[in-house]
């Protein structure tokens, strides 16, 4: 038999934080500084849940990876490549499909519940904190 997972930040069950800060040369303003909460990982290693948090701050974004999120707290802004711009709140959901380029700009602190599906050439035995997914994006970049 298999049973739920209860996503919890603190307490019994609650996952080990990963903290994470971007990298200086592509922090565009603000801090930035994240907390992840991988919830759980697929048997393949490609499908990651959890909970992740954020200061105020923008950094470039180039998805590689399917990413669904809904936000428990906070005010970001999400800025295409093209200059299409969505400004998304606490209650707001959104998915990021892979190949979407642009800004990911923290306003207020933010917190959200996330689904991220890395490609399939893409294995991983944890969810990568946004600062590997923004490495690994912009080597891909470039």
């Amino acid at each position: 038999m298999t049973d739920i997972i209860v996503m919890r930040t603190t307490g019994k069950g609650a996952p080990k934080v990963d903290l994470g800060i971007p990298d200086q040369k592509t922090l565009i303003k603000g801090k930035y500084k994240t907390k992840t909460r991988n919830h759980d990982v697929s048997a393949d290693g490609r499908l990651f849940t959890g909970i992740w948090e954020c200061t105020p701050g923008k950094v470039p974004c180039n998805y590689v990876e399917w990413e669904f999120c809904h936000l428990i707290e906070g005010k970001v802004v999400l800025v295409s490549e093209t200059g299409k711009k969505w400004t998304l709140k606490k209650g707001d959901g959104f998915i990021s499909p892979a190949g979407f380029k642009g800004t990911w700009e923290t306003v207020d602190t933010g917190r959200n519940n996330y689904v991220i599906l890395m490609p399939a050439t893409k294995k991983a035995t944890r969810r990568p904190s946004r600062q590997a997914v923004a490495k690994a994006e912009l080597d891909a970049a470039c």
